[in-house]
């Protein structure tokens, strides 16, 4: 064989290794392909659904092992007249039978019977309860006072994907009360589709007790502090915002106006314009805001988002005043207020809704 037919067969050989041959089909992935990119995509996002719907199934079962458990005490409680040394008793047993298997102490089948309990009767809530985890269902059940509040609280935890943290922290900061008092226009000026979406994304009153303020503060002042502890801002708004900038420039004319806060709402599919004001509420705080919507739906806003919403945070405001300046206004907006203390006013606690209207409320509360 000649030189050049040695060097020939070399080089297929060398084309034909294995490892050659790997390298080579590592290079073809990584490279620029529309369609390899799309399938990539594509089987991402099926291995997650199906990730996330065996959670759910595991979820499904513990919860329904820890409410058998609970109902199954409960009744034998009741047909053997045993009292509250089975519960111990029961405890030492499965240690005892199940060496190293965790979750079955007093005090958690304490919990599971308590929880059986809770919503043995409650159908609505037993069902909301399993789509959430032991630990979620553990924080509703120890801070919740009534079977409307944990529902509450348990469809926002169960559609939102909330973190017990950040439900922890939407219960101690009483979400639920700031929801039913919310001031907002949005049952005339938003659609029905979004409407109780949009509402719950605007709470009566905000707690910035994360920030550390003196008596005397500028707006500025209380935009940086809020800049600053961007995080907990965020989700002290509810968890779905997302922030595209502060004094956002809007040209309108030969003019410039800038809203202090702007923020994105992704289930909304909203921008949501805020503004801050440390003072008592204003009527034409309401005017100047229905121009920033404004200018932002026909500047800013694309084709496939809603209507763009805004939202007054004040340093006090008086209802009546409010529900004067919201009334004919076409633009979606609500005025809230915001205290340095995590905590809801007494003279607000009078103006929470009759039970029947909290009912139908939470009915429409998510679709």
């Amino acid at each position: 064989m000649n030189t050049h037919g040695k060097l020939r067969k070399r080089s297929l050989l060398w084309l034909y290794d294995p490892q050659t041959l790997l390298a080579n089909a590592l290079v073809n992935m990584t490279a620029p392909n529309n369609a390899y990119t799309l399938f990539l995509k594509e089987l991402k996002e099926r291995i997650c659904h199906a990730q996330m719907r065996a959670l759910r199934a595991v979820n499904t079962e513990l919860i329904n092992m820890y409410w058998d458990i609970g109902k199954s005490i409960v009744e034998k409680q009741k047909e053997h007249g045993w009292g509250k040394a089975i519960v111990e008793n029961l405890a030492q047993d499965l240690e005892e039978a199940l060496p190293g298997v965790k979750g079955f102490s007093a005090s958690n089948l304490w919990r599971m019977r308590n929880f059986y309990l809770m919503y043995a009767e409650n159908e609505k809530l037993a069902q909301l309860a399993r789509e959430i985890t032991w630990s979620h269902n553990l924080v509703v059940l120890e801070k919740c006072k009534d079977n409307q509040q944990r529902e509450f609280y348990l469809k926002l935890a169960g559609s939102y994907g909330w973190s017990r943290s950040v439900l922890v922290h939407q219960i101690e900061g009483r979400a639920y009360e700031r929801f039913l008092l919310s001031q907002t226009n949005f049952d005339v000026t938003v659609n029905d589709d979004n409407r109780h979406q949009a509402k719950l994304a605007v709470k009566d009153s905000y707690s910035f007790d994360f920030l550390e303020m003196g008596q005397e503060y500028s707006e500025q002042e209380l935009e940086l502090k809020l800049l600053n502890n961007i995080r907990k801002f965020l989700l002290e708004m509810g968890g779905d915002f997302a922030f595209m900038g502060n004094q956002y420039k809007l040209e309108v004319g030969e003019e410039s106006f800038y809203i202090d806060l702007l923020l994105f709402h992704r289930r909304l599919r909203a921008l949501v314009a805020i503004e801050l004001k440390t003072t008592k509420f204003k009527p034409e705080y309401a005017g100047k805001m229905q121009f920033y919507l404004t200018a932002l739906n026909e500047t800013v806003k694309t084709p496939d988002e809603h209507a763009s919403i805004g939202i007054i945070v004040c340093k006090a405001k008086d209802r009546t005043t409010v529900e004067y300046a919201l009334k004919n206004l076409n633009s979606p907006m609500g005025v809230a207020s915001y205290t340095m203390k995590d905590e809801l006013p007494e003279n607000l606690k009078s103006l929470l809704p009759s039970p029947g209207e909290i009912a139908e409320r939470l009915e429409k509360m998510i679709g």
